[in-house]
């Protein structure tokens, strides 16, 4: 059984319409990392010092040193570009998802005194602002137990969020599996939240931007004048306001867009957005209150979780009397891209096209002839009797009836199996056009058309098994 976690197909070609409060084309999310105080130090016992995003370029780690230089950049953060951005926000009015690590937190009281009194929602932003890539499993969730522990020792209350941002491929599912967030942002997929699966447990995910983010001042390419920043902040805002119904993540850093000359760029921003108008600027925590209220998590069936008997038994009359092409689609890479009817279709095709070409021949010859001896009998299967009466194809006048013989006999007598067409998608005049059509063509031409039809078919029988469309 081969499995493909990843998820590539999200909600597809039409996304849920999010319904924003007041008919908002754009719920903008500002989120403000705290880390300042919580990165590598050796004074926070680390093997060494921090060198990720700051404004030293190429800086690397010191190993057992103090870097004097780097944390008096992280240092301006907390004593200075916080308040420029306290003032920012406070002034306007404009609510702010923190993202704290709690290390941090614990050694900036006036920081914390003020986020709260202006309201600010204040998620964990894990224990330590470290590289959680390497870390065991069971290390990985002690430190996120201890980082809730110690965020509600120092804010009064546990964190509703989570992000991690330097995380592991463990870490969704282990914040996951607390039970204890309203949603996580270790994910950067989609521009609207999503829901994720962990065991019984529904867990919203908002996912978070490494683009539109001011760390890219401290990256390469990436921003140089606060102009640049603003431009794409604009830029991003004003298409995702055309398309409308999305969500805006705008990720931000004390140490960085705390300088003055950087902040020049989110001020811009921040003109252009009230200006056009169409935006909920809105914390994290209120946007997963939104989405959980208006878009509920609503588990379906899924096949790529399917064992094999219970996927066969589901889909294996999906091809005519043929479940060999469930079982081998089964034994396919399968995940939640084939979650959906056309997802599912395409990995049955894959199955179908891969046979040997006597395996092909088989399946046509077990579909049944059109209003022939098994429809007089009643003895088609439900799926053939369903599709032959939606063309009226059981309610023939014996004349009908008798051309219908005839022709199924003659093209059966040329190509060697029966006359196959998707009846769905045909009025019954429209099959006796086709069948005086495609009986006079050479075999090969047909069996190629004939297989075409089966797969249209397949397609339309899970049409009605699946949601066509991905979705989560």
């Amino acid at each position: 059984m081969h499995r493909y976690p990843r998820d590539l197909s999200g909600y597809g070609a039409e996304p849920p319409d999010p319904r924003w409060p007041g008919g908002a084309r754009v719920a903008v999310s500002l989120v403000l990392n705290f880390e300042e105080g919580g990165e590598n130090s050796i004074l926070h016992g680390d093997a060494a010092s921090e060198a990720f995003l700051s404004d030293i370029p190429g800086a690397q780690p010191w190993p057992g040193m103090r870097h004097w230089n780097m944390e008096s950049l992280y240092d301006y953060g907390a004593r200075a570009g916080f308040w420029r951005l306290h003032r920012l926000f406070t002034g306007r009015g404009l609510p702010v998802t923190v993202y704290g690590v709690a290390s941090a937190l614990a050694r900036a009281p006036l920081q914390v005194a003020a986020m709260q009194a202006a309201g600010w929602e204040i998620a964990s932003h894990g224990l330590k602002w470290i590289d959680h890539r390497d870390m065991p499993e069971d290390a990985e969730r002690d430190a996120i137990a201890a980082a809730v522990r110690l965020h509600a020792e120092v804010t009064g209350q546990p964190p509703r969020g989570w992000y991690t941002g330097r995380c592991s491929a463990n870490t969704v599912r282990l914040t996951a599996e607390t039970g204890q967030f309203d949603w996580i942002s270790d994910a950067y997929d989609d521009d609207l939240p999503w829901w994720f699966e962990v065991g019984d447990r529904d867990q919203l995910v908002i996912p978070y931007t490494l683009e539109a983010n001011d760390m890219r001042f401290a990256t390469a390419p990436g921003w140089i004048t606060g102009d640049q920043f603003g431009d794409y902040l604009c830029d991003t805002f004003d298409v995702l306001h055309a398309e409308g119904g999305r969500m805006f993540s705008v990720g931000l850093h004390c140490r960085l867009v705390g300088r003055p000359g950087k902040v020049a760029g989110l001020i811009r921003f921040l003109d252009h957005a009230r200006q056009r108008g169409g935006a909920w600027f809105a914390t994290r925590g209120q946007i997963a209150a939104h989405w959980t209220r208006e878009h509920p998590p609503r588990r379906r069936e899924r096949p790529s979780t399917m064992d094999r008997a219970t996927f066969v038994a589901r889909f294996g009359g999906v091809f005519e009397h043929s479940p060999w092409v469930a079982e081998r689609a089964w034994a396919l890479e399968l995940g939640p891209a084939h979650d959906s009817a056309a997802g599912l279709h395409s990995a049955l095709c894959r199955a179908f096209r891969a046979a040997a070409p006597e395996e092909r021949l088989a399946v046509l010859r077990a579909h049944p002839d059109l209003a022939g001896r098994l429809a007089q009998a009643r003895r088609l299967t439900p799926d053939s009797a369903a599709e032959q009466a939606s063309a009226a194809l059981d309610a023939l006048t014996d004349e009908e009836r008798a051309t219908f013989e005839r022709l199924n006999a003659d093209y059966t007598a040329r190509h060697g199996f029966p006359f196959i067409i998707a009846v769905r998608d045909h009025t019954k005049e429209g099959i006796l056009r086709a069948f005086h059509i495609r009986i006079g063509q050479d075999t090969a031409t047909e069996f190629a058309t004939a297989c075409a039809q089966v797969e249209r078919i397949a397609e339309l029988r899970l049409a009605a098994l699946l949601p066509h469309a991905p979705g989560r």
